[in-house]
């Protein structure tokens, strides 16, 4: 094979590479193309000489993959200002291409991080955090990138993109809780479904925190709660008006972002992915995206 086209394929390799640090940063696979995509193109818009001068084309093709994220973030918060209803990131299907699953030479402590950076909870999170902070603290903590390498990006000293990283994390770390045994976490959830296919509310309200928060993202395209639903008996009331079994949906349980969730089908076509968070045994944050331009991914 001619040297160019082993450059190509090693180019196009390192797409899901891309994919992983360009959805982080924008919660949304559509997104994540986009930005892909336009890094691919700014590399082949170089000359040939230019090409052959960059030493890693993989670290070239990540900073201005973070680059672009960077401009996206700062206009993404206006439109998600006029979004109608509450926005969540998109949920993704447990298929290996967003966790561990693709780097299994990875430290497993890296690995750890690696995975929970695309939980549900923690999109959710890094959404109040600066677009600064958000790209300084995944190319650092997720990526393993270095601040000197980060300020390139950013357009910042190493220095401040140190702080921009902190002050993300530690933001993130107020509102984290040590994750519970995979195990122990679905065993929760497959109760709230049965609880719900049941219409057993007392069970329900039971295995739901007291200061329970559900969040329904329908994009106006789709009927759903306009404003969080806080607590447990009000929640529980809007997931019996939705998920009993005589009402004609398929709940099934599925990894929603790496974590125990729910997928609801009606006639075969997935209309809700649901994402949890659980702590002490209780249900604390339920996430239901019913937008059907987040569920493509799951028909």
């Amino acid at each position: 094979m001619p040297p160019e086209n082993d450059s190509l394929r090693s180019i196009f390799a390192e797409r899901a590479t891309l994919m992983n640090v360009a959805f982080r940063m924008l919660g949304s696979t559509h997104d994540a193309e986009d930005t892909v995509q336009e890094a691919y193109t700014r590399w082949y818009a170089l000359t040939e000489d230019e090409r052959h001068a960059i030493e890693s084309p993989t670290a070239w093709l990540i900073r201005v993959t973070s680059r672009i994220c960077l401009d996206h973030l700062a206009s993404a918060r206006v439109r998600r200002e006029r979004y109608a209803g509450e926005w969540l990131p998109e949920p993704m299907p447990d298929d290996g291409a967003w966790t561990s699953a693709t780097t299994p030479d990875a430290d497993p402590a890296d690995r750890v991080t690696l995975d929970e950076s695309i939980s549900m909870s923690m999109l959710v999170l890094l959404e109040a955090v600066t677009p600064a902070e958000r790209v300084a603290f995944i190319l650092h903590d997720v990526f393993k990138m270095p601040f000197t390498e980060i300020a390139a990006v950013v357009g910042r000293a190493p220095v401040t993109c140190r702080q921009l990283a902190t002050s993300a994390r530690r933001h993130v770390r107020s509102d984290r809780h040590r994750a519970i045994a995979p195990d122990q976490h679905r065993n929760v959830v497959v109760a709230f479904k049965d609880a719900c296919e049941t219409g057993d509310f007392d069970t329900l309200v039971g295995l739901l925190d007291p200061r329970v928060t559900v969040i329904s993202d329908g994009g106006g395209k789709v009927r759903a709660a306009r404003r969080p639903i806080h607590g447990a008996e009000k929640a529980a009331r809007f997931f019996l008006g939705l998920l009993r079994k005589d009402f004609g949906q398929g709940v099934t349980e599925a990894e929603v972002n790496g974590r125990p969730g729910l997928v609801a089908r009606l006639d075969g076509r997935v209309v809700a992915v649901i994402a949890t968070d659980v702590r002490g045994g209780r249900l604390t944050d339920i996430w239901m995206v019913l937008n059907p331009d987040k569920l493509r991914t799951w028909q």
